[in-house]
C-alpha cells in the first residue's frame, strides 16, 4: 500500500495518478528499493541497467519540472531530499 501513500502525498488534486510530482515520487521509490537490492546483490546487472535507467526518467521529470514550475520542483525536491 506503500505506492498509494505515495500518490496520496504528491498529487495535484483528487484524480491525480500521472502528474510529474507523482511519477517522480514513483520512480524515487523505486530507486531506492533497487539501489538496496544491488548493495546485497552486486552482480545483478540487468536490475542495474533497469535502476539507470529510472534514475536518467526521473532527471528527465525534474529537469521539466524545473522549467514548467519552479516552486513545485523545489517542493518536490525538498519532499524527497534530493539535491538539484
Amino acid at each position: 500500500m506503500e505506492k498509494g501513500k505515495t500518490i496520496a502525498g504528491f498529487r495535484l488534486h483528487e484524480t491525480d495518478t500521472g502528474s510529474a510530482d507523482v511519477q517522480v515520487a514513483l520512480l524515487t521509490e523505486r530507486i531506492n528499493h533497487l539501489t538496496d537490492h544491488l548493495q546485497k546483490n552486486v552482480k545483478d546487472h540487468s536490475s542495474r541497467r533497469g535502476l539507470l535507467v529510472m534514475v536518467g526518467q526521473r532527471r528527465r521529470l525534474l529537469d521539466y519540472l524545473h522549467h514548467a514550475d519552479l516552486a513545485r520542483y523545489q517542493t518536490v525536491t525538498k519532499k524527497l531530499k534530493l539535491r538539484h
